[in-house]
């Protein structure tokens, strides 16, 4: 009999252990945070913001107006770049971005979510540079996706778009050189060029690696320029698809890094989609609007990292 009841009772047990976990569901995250927005016009909340970073330590690395109404500030500090030099590709998440955007005669104030970007990136959840940038700029909402993305379905090799889509180490490698240095110089001379219609933001390098991440505007577009067929500029993909209320300013600029010899670059419809997880396929703010986006980074990028490609 007492074998009996104990089995009971562990069975009893078992039981109450999956109903106590069939309703906890991983922690849904969103791309972006939206901060406090201190007075004054555009430049100087951007000015405020860039002190603010400073006092928490971080550092600015560069900061563009993508296009008017809009400034990005790019930063970093010592737990990103440890983080970065951990990850496979973590580099890719070594800049933090910031961005202040005017929005119908209001100012907005806003940053990727260090959590979502960090827990895609594989760099983990960033709490400390979550808890820094919600010290200098506050933190009033998560905002970029109505439910977010379960945190256990975002990482590397487990978050894409949709079938056929490319995960996070689906990278494009642009281009191959001799050695590191000759890769670095390349990226450098042909972005103070302006090649492929880009221009620099940021460089920072990684600690005690052969890594250097580039911060890469697209102002003019590598195949038939602004405002023109191609949607392949910075202006163009968000005059198309960031058209919410509360907007993904902060998802500029796009990165390019140098590993070594080689140059590479995240797949535009895996970084695209990541920053824009709720974009429907259709409609008028759907993909289908920038089909040539993420082509035309490609061609961008390829051409500041040396690679001449026949159009």
């Amino acid at each position: 009999m007492r074998v009996k009841y104990t089995a009971k009772m562990m069975l009893v047990g078992v039981l109450l252990m999956l109903i106590g976990t069939a309703g906890v569901r991983a922690e849904a995250l969103k791309p972006y945070i939206l901060g406090d927005t201190p007075a004054g016009d555009l430049n100087q909340v951007a000015g405020k913001v860039k002190a603010a970073l400073k006092q928490q330590g971080f550092e600015i690395v560069g900061s563009y107006a993508p296009f008017p109404k809009a400034v990005v500030i790019c930063a970093t500090n010592r737990e990103l770049k440890a983080a970065a030099a951990k990850a496979e590709n973590g580099g890719f998440g070594v800049a933090q971005r910031v961005a202040i955007t005017e929005v119908d005669g209001k100012l907005q104030v806003s940053y990727v979510n260090p959590a979502y970007l960090g827990t895609a990136y594989g760099l983990g959840r960033l709490e400390g540079v979550s808890a820094k940038l919600k010290a200098a700029l506050g933190a009033v909402q998560a905002f970029g996706s109505e439910k977010g993305i379960d945190e256990e379905k975002l990482g590397p090799g487990k978050y894409r778009y949709g079938f056929m889509m490319p995960y996070f180490h689906n990278v494009d490698l642009l281009k191959k050189h001799p050695d590191y240095k000759t890769a670095v110089d390349t990226v450098e001379r042909n972005l103070a060029a302006g090649e492929g219609g880009t221009k620099k933001v940021y460089r920072i390098d990684l600690p005690g690696k052969e890594v250097s991440v580039f911060g890469v505007a697209l102002t003019q577009g590598a195949i038939d320029g602004p405002d023109q067929g191609d949607k392949d500029t910075d202006k163009e993909i968000l005059g198309i698809i960031d058209y919410r209320e509360l907007r993904h300013t902060a998802y500029l600029p796009y990165e390019l890094m140098v590993v070594g010899n080689r140059v590479i670059a995240l797949q535009g419809r895996y970084r695209i989609a990541l920053h824009f997880p709720d974009t429907k396929m259709m409609g008028a703010h759907g993909f289908t609007k920038i089909m040539s986006a993420p082509w035309g980074i490609k061609v961008a990028l390829e051409t500041v990292a040396g690679f001449k490609r026949e159009l």
